[in-house]
């Protein structure tokens, strides 16, 4: 083989490999998510920085502005003044019920739909998503009637009707999330093998068994996805709470924060640390389930 032949072939490709290709097509992806990221951040970062400052500095400096000193006194002030711990054991009764009926029904739900063969079930599966796209204002009056006019013991309710008690905020957040579920497991349990059912019933397994010891050890990553986002939803949510609760002492720790709201001056040093504590028990959570969350959103992104 001549000289030149030997240098032409160990000259490197002109032509781009496929790893480069795929990160020059990716890089808009990439700015854009980046982006998206420190928008989400700088607001949660700046509640953390005014959080550590003390109130003399803030209003010596501005809130604008980079000087210290920086101590955990507003976190000690905001959970002793604002009574921290009553109100998040309000919002654990609220939450863990709510979240624990909701997956529950709503698996039963999507199993019906996606899994037994029968008549209703594309029109039922229709009628719950349907539901999420009714915005829960609308039926906040109603629902505010109908509950006053339910009747319960004064051993139950203090009201003497389903008005400020946990079963009337559970009842309506189970309500309202369990279409949103529906849908979610109804697509995820179709993505998995008919097989698995059939020999199932040919070995003499009924609806509720295949149900309960088939189909729902394999859709953990899904209910860890979903409990994970309800938890959230649900334990951030401050509307329902404020309608159906009057009594300070059952109100959920969203509501709640409002007792570091002063009536002529607003410390808001204080009200970002009541703030940041707040969403440690949610951030836990994810920690907590991350993994399984992140099976349950990508578990099916690769099937055509």
């Amino acid at each position: 083989m001549s000289t030149a032949t030997q240098l032409s072939s160990a000259k490197p490709s002109a032509r781009p490999s496929g790893s480069a290709k795929k990160a020059k097509r990716h890089w808009g992806t990439h700015l854009f998510l980046t982006m998206m990221a420190v928008i989400w951040l700088v607001p949660l970062l700046w509640s953390i920085y005014t959080a550590l400052r003390p109130k003399e500095s803030t209003d010596a400096n501005g809130y604008f502005s980079f000087a210290g000193p920086f101590n955990f006194q507003n976190f000690i002030d905001a959970w002793n003044q604002a009574g921290l711990v009553k109100y998040l054991f309000n919002s654990a009764i609220i939450t863990i019920p709510t979240v624990l009926i909701t997956l529950f029904l709503a698996s039963m739900m999507a199993f019906a739909v996606s899994r037994v063969s029968w008549k209703f079930n594309i029109s039922l599966l229709i009628l719950f998503t349907a539901g999420n796209l009714l915005p829960p204002q609308v039926l906040a009056a109603p629902l505010f009637e109908i509950f006053k006019h339910i009747e319960l013991p004064y051993s139950v309710s203090a009201s003497g009707s389903l008005l400020n008690t946990y079963i009337s905020v559970i009842a309506v957040n189970t309500a309202f999330q369990i279409g949103f579920c529906t849908f979610v497991l109804s697509n995820y349990m179709k993505a998995l093998s008919p097989d698995l059912t059939e020999a199932a019933l040919v070995d003499g397994a009924g609806i509720w068994r295949q149900y309960w010891s088939i189909i729902m050890p394999l859709c953990r990553p899904a209910l860890a996805a979903l409990a994970t986002l309800e938890v959230i939803f649900i334990y951030n949510d401050y509307f329902w709470p404020l309608l159906f609760i009057q009594s300070g002492d059952l109100l959920p720790i969203t509501a709640g924060i409002n007792n570091l709201q002063g009536q002529f001056l607003s410390n808001y040093n204080l009200i970002a640390a009541g703030a940041i504590i707040t969403v440690l028990p949610t951030l836990v959570i994810y920690l907590l389930l991350q993994r399984q969350f992140v099976a349950g959103l990508t578990l099916g992104s690769s099937k055509g």
